[in-house]
């Protein structure tokens, strides 16, 4: 029997993992590498928007008609990463009317399910929208939840014989007479689960194909090759509230402009965004003026967002591409559509393919086209099946409130770890032992981070991203130790601390952009408990302490030191 081929994806963001999906259903031996965890990039950075396509309505009408499409499959594939909060394109006096008509023509024009409702019918969807709108128009967008979607793409590859390196950068690809045949990777604690302190090492993986599926650094994979990628990557900062203002998305119906978006996801609302061209996706500026500017247009449209309480600000970098004699000087001109670059037709390196741009929404779409691709080389006649089958998760999502009542989950802790786990509910709920509430922001339960350690090895932070413990108001600082305690049955002290350290690291990055007010009060309490009756500063009884990231001023994005003091007094106005 012929061995099936071997295909190399480079990349565990939505679009990666997605195409590991479905070319590992389709009987290929696939492995897909990461150079973090899963999210690690554009991905782990987005506001969570289940695009209508309305967003792109008039301005870029292909993305949203792609939109759309994928919205109506995900909502089936994914039940339990969606909810289906509808959105509003909210219109102010100071707007456009005639953009608000074309936006209503271009919403039909792309099959979008679309709605005029009066300032009043919107007000009575969402009371605190300002008291002097004119009008909205009703979108179906929804929230999604990234890192359970893609962790759930990945459990799929996994369940169909993919193998899954997280923390396996690519260092070098290996070219054989003008063909891409393999790849180095340096494994930063060796093959499988992460397990801090573990020493890594460097594997050669020899492949019959490569996919080049690292959104914003794909063109430094095709540096490794000797082949042009331009992607235009583009910063957009999120700021993260400490509750739900909204619960429908709430656009702002003008064209193109910067914070014009509130996304209602889980316990929070996420604002966005901006969008300025940077040269490096992992190395540029994160500046306070840009969280001020999320709060003080959106504003506009929830007043009550002028005084609320943010818990955290994060940047994403968004993997724009456009072809090279299109020439956009701004931006937000660059189409959102994907393209598939073939190196044999476009550069003459064969072995390799890769996809660039599109959106979170776009993902499977994007993993269909190029696996029909990838098959179409070795003369594969598979076809996919990623918008027919659940995933792991959301198989009978119909029994989800059954689940509720047979495990007398009537509390809304409980409530809340079915409907993260959706199908997967008794598999892990049905425990023997104790089953107690790890995380009292997020209501994450012990049976939920002991089944995300079973995935994950030591990586707390790979543990978070699987069940949103640590990311509620607190920020950690509740649930940090409580998290790492979870790790004492399978691993030794140290590499518990280390994986402390690390998940502290994290949680203590973001909340720079958010020290006013309440959140300063938190984040003083956070330290009171981690670096001083915790002794995570390890300070000793005498002598010098002992450096430690968490608790430092943090290296910025260029480089530096961030200033003393910076973002405590909140960009000025918001010092009290």
């Amino acid at each position: 029997m012929v061995s099936p081929p071997h295909v190399a994806v480079i990349g565990g963001g939505s679009t990666g993992t997605g195409i590991a999906r479905d070319l590992s259903m389709r009987g290929l031996d696939v492995t897909l590498v990461e150079q973090g965890n899963l999210t690690h990039g554009t991905t782990g950075r987005m506001h969570g928007l289940l695009h209508s396509g309305g967003r792109y309505a008039v301005a870029d009408q292909a993305s949203a008609t792609e939109c759309i499409e994928e919205n109506r499959v995900l909502r089936d594939i994914a039940a339990h990463c969606v909810e289906m909060t509808g959105g509003l394109f909210v219109k102010r006096p100071e707007d456009s009317e005639a953009y608000f008509e074309k936006k209503l023509r271009g919403c039909a024009a792309c099959d979008i399910p679309a709605e005029v409702v009066s300032a009043e019918e919107a007000r009575a969807m969402e009371p605190h929208l300002a008291t002097d709108i004119d009008k909205a128009i009703s979108v179906p967008d929804g929230a999604v939840d990234p890192f359970r979607l893609v962790v759930a793409n990945a459990a799929s590859a996994q369940e169909h014989g993919a193998r899954i390196e997280t923390h396996s950068e690519v260092t070098d690809l290996v070219v054989e007479d003008g063909e891409v045949v393999g790849l180095t990777v340096d494994h930063a604690s060796g093959a499988g689960r992460r397990v801090h302190g573990t020493e890594g090492g460097t594997e050669t993986i020899r492949t019959d194909y490569v996919v080049n599926a690292t959104g914003a650094w794909a063109g430094r994979i095709g540096d490794m090759a000797g082949v042009d990628i331009e992607v235009r990557p583009s910063k957009g900062v999120m700021t993260v509230m400490n509750s739900r203002q909204v619960d429908t998305v709430i656009n702002r119906c003008r064209p193109k402009g910067d914070a014009d978006i509130i996304v209602p996801h889980e316990t929070t609302c996420i604002l966005g965004t901006t969008d300025e061209e940077v040269d490096d996706p992992e190395d540029y500026p994160e500046e306070q003026w840009e969280v001020d500017a999320m709060l003080d247009t959106l504003s506009e449209l929830v007043p009550m967002l002028a005084d609320a309480r943010t818990i955290r600000s994060f940047w994403g970098v968004r993997p724009l591409y456009e072809p090279p004699d299109v020439g956009s000087d701004d931006p937000t001109d660059i189409t959102r559509d994907y393209f598939l670059l073939d190196h044999a037709e476009r550069d003459g390196l064969a072995g390799m393919t890769s996809i660039v741009g599109g959106k979170f929404t776009t993902y499977r779409m994007m993993g269909e086209e190029i696996s029909d691709h990838v098959c179409e080389k070795f003369g594969i006649d598979a076809a996919c099946r990623t918008a027919d089958v659940p995933l792991p998760g959301s198989q009978e999502f119909s029994v989800l409130r059954d689940y509720m009542d047979e495990f007398g989950l009537r509390s809304p802790v409980g409530r809340r770890s079915v409907e993260r786990l959706g199908s997967r509910a008794e598999e892990v709920l049905q425990t023997d032992g104790p089953n107690p509430v790890v995380c009292g922001c997020e209501g994450v339960t012990r049976a939920e981070i002991q089944d995300a350690i079973a995935q994950s090895g030591s990586d707390l932070n790979a543990v978070r991203i699987r069940t949103r413990a640590s990311m509620g108001n607190c920020q950690g600082g509740f649930c940090c130790h409580r998290l790492a305690s979870e790790l004492h049955e399978s691993y030794d002290e140290v590499t518990t601390r280390s994986a402390w350290d690390e998940l502290l690291t994290e949680r203590w990055t973001g909340q720079r952009h958010a020290l006013w007010g309440e959140q300063l009060s938190q984040a003083m309490l956070n330290y009171a408990l981690q670096a001083t009756t915790q002794n995570r500063d390890r300070d000793p009884a005498d002598g010098d302490p002992v450096e430690f990231d968490a608790f430092d001023s943090g290296p910025n994005r260029s480089g530096g030191q961030a200033p003393t003091g910076v973002a405590t007094d909140g960009g000025g106005d918001r010092g009290d």
